[in-house]
């Protein structure tokens, strides 16, 4: 690998910890933005890094991976990132959520999560917006925390230049040729040593142009709403990041009312917002009637499974890929980093890859 840099496609959280872990390496790195830095997924995030990921243990595990080097994230970048915990809390109103949970809590505490079930009280005294929803029992895993992925994104970045990483924003790349390792980028043609794709919506149609196939569905246009604060004038409570599991209604504390999430709107979106006033009502009382706008938009990759996609295809010039995170970037992005060094190297990676790996079983 002696003809060019490694280039790093996209500067996500993904692709910054890729570069990074690169550069620190001692390999020569180049990484290309089409816009800015942080600019796409990465800004549409609750700020959550969280480790409990229900039915996937695989994710789970490189989030708990990825949490220990967010602990010590001062020691790369030189600075801190914020880490307040709030905890996760997914609440399950039928027989079948529960069980559906204690099958999989062996591969989760296998994963290294810390999370167990509770009781519909316990619940609702961790939770006390919680309406007269029915409410069997919760998942309750305590390695859940308020973050700033700006923060990230920055010192990810600033770790990157430190150790010789050259980041170019504002420079899209249209096309990649494998076979002689050129990219068709917006400075000229680049020649690389190794192309590492990690451009979230844009992974799919860019792998494409280097004959390779990512079997990601369409990029899909996440928005996060903000709420509150209740009419009633009432303080919201510090309440867990909380996932309704019947209806994907997501929710966390933010400023004096909360961030909400729930699925993509797709292409009615009024009536999506509609239909999320509605649950919030009858999930949080409270805020029925409080203002509800949007809070960040942005444009997601998504695998058929919700399982990130990270693998090397062999060729004369090594394609590396890391995509389809379906909004789980923030959390396993440092692991992600490592896997990607590894890979470039052809080491054995500390976890579980092969099933990471783009394959026909995933599809």
């Amino acid at each position: 690998m002696s003809r060019g840099p490694a280039a790093v496609i996209g500067g996500g959280v993904v692709g910054l910890s890729a570069a990074c872990h690169l550069a620190e390496a001692g390999v020569e790195t180049v990484l290309l933005e089409r816009d800015a830095l942080g600019s796409g997924a990465s800004r549409a995030t609750a700020d959550v890094v969280r480790t409990y990921f229900p039915g996937n243990p695989v994710s789970s595990a490189m989030a708990v991976r990825s949490l220990a080097a967010y602990r010590t994230f001062a020691k790369r970048s030189g600075r801190a990132i914020p880490l307040r915990p709030v905890g996760y809390l997914v609440l399950f109103s039928e027989p079948e959520q529960v069980a559906a949970f204690e099958a999989d809590l062996p591969a989760q505490r296998a994963a290294g999560v810390d999370v167990r079930l509770i009781d519909a009280d316990e619940a609702r005294r961790r939770n006390p917006l919680l309406g007269d929803v029915p409410l069997l029992a919760a998942a309750w895993s305590p390695d859940a925390y308020v973050s700033d992925t700006a923060a990230i994104v920055g010192g990810f970045a600033e770790a990157a230049r430190r150790a010789g990483a050259d980041l170019r924003t504002g420079c899209p790349v249209k096309a990649v040729d494998i076979a002689s390792g050129r990219l068709d980028t917006g400075d000229g043609p680049l020649t690389a040593a190794a192309v590492v794709c990690a451009a979230g919506a844009w992974s799919a149609p860019l792998a494409r142009t280097a004959v390779r196939e990512l079997p990601l569905g369409d990029p899909v246009e996440q928005e996060l709403l903000a709420c509150g604060p209740p009419p009633s004038g009432e303080p919201v409570p510090d309440v867990p990041m909380t996932l309704h599991a019947p209806s994907g209604l997501l929710v966390r504390k933010r400023g004096d009312g909360l961030l909400v999430g729930m699925g993509y709107p797709g292409p009615d979106r009024e009536g999506w917002r509609a239909r999320v006033r509605e649950r919030l009502a009858a999930v949080y009382p409270a805020l029925a009637g409080a203002e509800v706008r949007t809070a960040f938009t942005g444009v997601r990759d998504a695998s058929p499974d919700r399982t990130e996609f990270i693998g090397r295809l062999p060729g004369e010039t090594p394609f590396l890929y890391a995509a389809g995170f379906s909004g789980h970037g923030l959390c396993t992005a440092p692991a992600a980093g490592e896997l990607v060094r590894d890979l470039y190297f052809g080491r054995t990676p500390e976890f579980d890859a092969g099933r990471l790996a783009a394959t026909p079983e995933r599809v």
